[in-house]
């Protein structure tokens, strides 16, 4: 397969500068975002996920959206020099293959070999977390550190970290699966059955679930009124506000903010990070609270060695970190292989 065929141009200074694609695929969405080589945004196109409706139609609505992006673009879909996406779960990175990815009912999606072959470009696909991380590396809160290490709490808790301008990963699979780090050996079981875990004592599910049960007792009269006790209907923002006027609901906030202090201490143990990163969307609704806590358990456990080595930021990239961060990892990696090849 030549250059040309993969969409690389191989004298990249003789022509327009070429455009980059990064795409994040969601549980309940798929954004794609269009860049120029500098990464100032383009266009961009947005679709619900519907992984309900199978693979071939996933994928099918994974390019649609790319394409909506580049028209809305108005850019030459030649002129694109790679696309970076950035999927949930498990991948083989040697095959661009979407091992599982639970909340969308896939297993064993050929995510690189489809869209390389609709669009005759390079596609980088990453972890969508790992993306975002070294979205907030390139761009946002983590710009230039050697170090990143990021958590988002949501559903689950995801992790990511970018070591010396690279994501860090296995040989051929994606890590940094914090949220399944055993925090409670004889805790309650998570999505996958492990007692205990990070996800299991502190993500947004089961702040959600605690919060329901304080408002069934009326202890929570002001969220109970708000969003009643269905944790389907008790989002970030309810139990941001909720956290606010209720000392119940600040204290279910605390507890798990507790545990994922613990995580960072390990995590700064290990890595040494300069940067903790944290997003997602309980981060954003709350992030004086959940932070202040975090940091203040951090800070009290932490070896006094380390106690100078690292900070700790709220995200700055927001629903955008895993579109820049995909886009930003496919140049790199494109790029990289480019030089060697050329």
């Amino acid at each position: 397969m030549t250059d040309e065929t993969l969409g690389i141009c191989p004298n990249p200074d003789s022509l327009p500068p070429p455009y980059w694609v990064g795409f994040d695929l969601g549980g309940t969405k798929m954004l794609a975002t269009v860049f120029d080589r500098e990464f100032k945004k383009l266009g961009r196109a947005k679709r619900k996920s519907r992984g309900n409706e199978g693979i071939t139609e996933g994928l099918s609505r994974i390019a649609r959206t790319i394409q909506d992006a580049i028209q809305n673009a108005e850019v030459d879909p030649q002129r694109i020099g790679g696309i970076g996406i950035g999927c949930p779960g498990p991948l083989d990175l040697n095959t661009g293959v979407l091992k599982e990815a639970p909340n969308l009912g896939w297993k064993n999606v050929p995510v690189q070999e489809y869209l390389e072959n609709e669009f005759n470009c390079r596609v980088v696909v990453a972890n969508d977390v790992d993306a975002g991380v070294f979205g907030e590396y390139k761009f946002g809160a983590g710009k230039n550190a050697r170090c990143v290490v990021g958590i988002f709490p949501g559903t689950g808790i995801g992790g990511g970290c970018v070591y010396e301008g690279k994501i860090f990963h296995g040989a051929n699979c994606t890590c940094m699966e914090i949220g399944h780090i055993p925090m409670v050996p004889t805790g309650p079981l998570d999505g996958c059955n492990n007692p205990g875990s990070l996800e299991a004592m502190a993500s947004r599910l089961v702040i959600a679930a605690a919060a329901a049960q304080a408002a069934f007792r009326g202890q929570a009269p002001s969220l109970l009124e708000s969003s009643g006790t269905d944790i389907r209907n008790i989002r970030s923002g309810a139990i941001a506000e909720a956290a606010v006027n209720e000392k119940s609901i600040r204290a279910i906030v605390e507890h798990a903010a507790d545990h994922i202090g613990m995580a960072v201490v390990t995590l700064i143990h290990l890595l040494a990070p300069d940067v903790v990163v944290l997003g997602g969307g309980l981060v954003e609704a709350m992030p004086e609270i959940l932070c202040e806590r975090i940091e203040k358990t951090v800070r009290k456990r932490v070896l006094p060695a380390f106690e100078d080595v690292f900070t700790i930021k709220v995200a700055e990239l927001g629903d955008e970190a895993t579109v820049y961060g995909a886009a930003a990892w496919a140049a790199s990696r494109i790029n990289a292989s480019t030089t060697r090849s050329s």
